[in-house]
């Protein structure tokens, strides 16, 4: 990536910004005139619709930005705590939905990736009509030797260094605003936050672990009888070939033509693979709305776009999963333990308030249906008011809500009437075995014995700098438990260790009450 890229980047942001800059001085310009002119009662009833042109104006801009600020957007558009109210809706609008430019401008990558003969690949390529139009790619329906229906995705000239020269800038911009705002830093971690989504994107810009990902979730999808992934044919950095996904998306779903039973299976299978994926694979589709899952009467239900995804590391996991087990059990406190103890702790943290405030938001979510309430909005509640109480939020978090709070809008397109806490219920005893297996395996086993054998070796030495310490009467005893604060009242949650036992309880309970058939 040259210097003279990141520099066109930087005039196309700064021109952008500069002209949405422009709008709102001279709206503001226009305002004081009106004032001056006494015209109160216009400024007030305009109030509300200079909010709305405000959110357009921002949302237009972040689309002639380009596709990483519109995944920003999309991004943000879960975080009240960062951007206000009247945002919110009108980035959650935000598509990479791009005017359809001739094949003419993608042979060349066909050419440069597949070979000078890349046509004898195909019986048949639909030039004319795209399935698909993005800011990043381009996809159209092909035909194989043999007569088999597939899709090639072509990916934009150019658009992966613009993306990476964009993913640079906005990370000199995350070090600005760490140095201008430390304490706003301290709650939200800006470099943190978009290091996950920049990871989560990678595949975008390179189709090879798009299709690494696509192989990884096959495996993982197996045990959901009405779900697939597509099968990969061929794929290159900037070209994919894979199989076509039968039927269309949920988005435009016909429920007449399927049967109550078979869209509950098919909801009900999709929350299960993403929550096993959240917790046990730790790997998740980020993107799962409903223009991204297939459906057709009588066939399984296919899973596409596999570029944007999230991994999470053993340990996040772990701390998150009792996030949805408070839920679950409708445990207010509980719920707020377990996000101080995965996010952080401020030293203007006020546990005990933000205690209440989940105390009085979890019990109108427990027990309530898709149809009842907005599980995502009730989830980005969390954040703002994690936020608002100095709590800050682990990084993964911004992507999980992303996830969430499309896989809800898929599965409300099916079935609105499933209730996500219940079938969370469902599936946790599985979660959880899944947990103590993985716990209890020879690899944990061996590396219990070196953290043991690497404890009796530096124990002595230790042991002889405490006790050294309290000769020369120096000796303090510190316990500091970052994600563990005091003052909330009310039992101690578990930590990591004791929680897999705790949670086995839970779901071998949960497993009880459910009725067996």
């Amino acid at each position: 990536m040259g210097s003279a890229l990141l520099g066109n980047r930087l005039r196309l942001v700064v021109k952008v910004l500069g002209s949405l800059a422009a709008e709102e001085a001279g709206r503001f310009a226009r305002d004081r005139r009106r004032s001056r002119r006494g015209a109160d009662g216009e400024d007030d009833a305009g109030e509300g619709d200079d909010g709305a042109r405000r959110a357009r104006a921002v949302r237009h801009a972040l689309e002639n930005l380009g596709p990483f600020y519109v995944k920003l957007g999309q991004i943000l558009s879960t975080r009240p705590d960062m951007v206000p109210a009247s945002m919110i809706a009108e980035l959650q609008n935000l598509h990479d939905q791009v005017d359809v430019q001739p094949f003419a401008v993608f042979e060349p990558v066909l050419r440069e990736q597949l070979g000078p003969d890349w046509k004898r690949r195909f019986d048949d390529v639909d030039t004319e009509s795209p399935l698909g139009a993005a800011s990043l790619a381009q996809v159209y329906r092909v035909t194989l030797p043999g007569g088999r229906p597939a899709v090639v995705k072509v990916q934009r000239p150019g658009i992966r260094d613009a993306v990476r020269a964009d993913m640079a800038l906005m990370r000199k911009a995350s070090r600005i605003v760490a140095r201008a705002a430390p304490r706003f830093n301290e709650v939200i971690d800006m470099e943190a936050m978009l290091g996950s989504i920049f990871d989560a994107m990678e595949p975008e810009l390179d189709f090879t672990g798009e299709a690494r990902n696509m192989d990884e979730a096959r495996e993982h999808i197996r045990r959901y009888p009405t779900l697939a992934v597509p099968r990969v044919i061929h794929a290159t950095p900037k070209v994919l070939v894979q199989s076509l996904a039968p039927g269309s998306s949920v988005r435009h779903l016909d429920r007449g033509r399927f049967s109550d039973r078979e869209r509950t299976d098919i909801g009900k299978d999709l929350l299960r693979f993403m929550y096993r994926g959240y917790f046990v694979d730790r790997m998740f589709h980020a993107d799962p709305h409903a223009g991204n899952v297939f459906a057709l009467p009588g066939g399984p239900a296919t899973l596409i776009d596999w570029g944007m995804i999230g991994r999470l590391d053993r340990r996040t996991s772990l701390q998150l999963l009792p996030l949805l087990m408070a839920l679950a059990q409708n445990d207010g406190h509980g719920l707020a333990w377990a996000w101080a103890d995965v996010g952080r702790v401020t030293p203007w943290s006020n546990l005990p308030a933000f205690a209440a405030d989940m105390a009085a938001l979890v019990p109108k979510v427990a027990t309530a249906s898709l149809e009842d309430i907005n599980f995502g909005v009730s989830l980005t509640t969390v954040l703002e008011k994690a936020t608002k109480r100095g709590i800050g939020s682990a990084p993964a978090i911004s992507l999980l809500g992303k996830s969430f709070a499309n896989l809800e809008g898929s599965v409300r397109c099916l079935a609105p009437d499933i209730g996500l806490a219940d079938v969370f219920k469902a599936e946790a005893r599985g979660i959880v075995m899944a947990l103590l297996r993985e716990y209890f395996s020879l690899d944990q086993a061996a590396r219990n014995t070196m953290d043991f054998l690497s404890f009796a070796v530096s124990a002595p030495e230790q042991l002889r700098g405490l006790l050294s310490d309290a000769a020369n009467r120096q000796f303090a005893l510190q316990l500091h438990e970052p994600h563990t604060p005091a003052g909330m009242g009310g039992q101690r949650p578990w930590t990591p260790s004791r929680g897999l036992m705790a949670l086995g309880a839970a779901a071998l309970l949960f497993d009880r009450r459910r009725p067996h058939h």
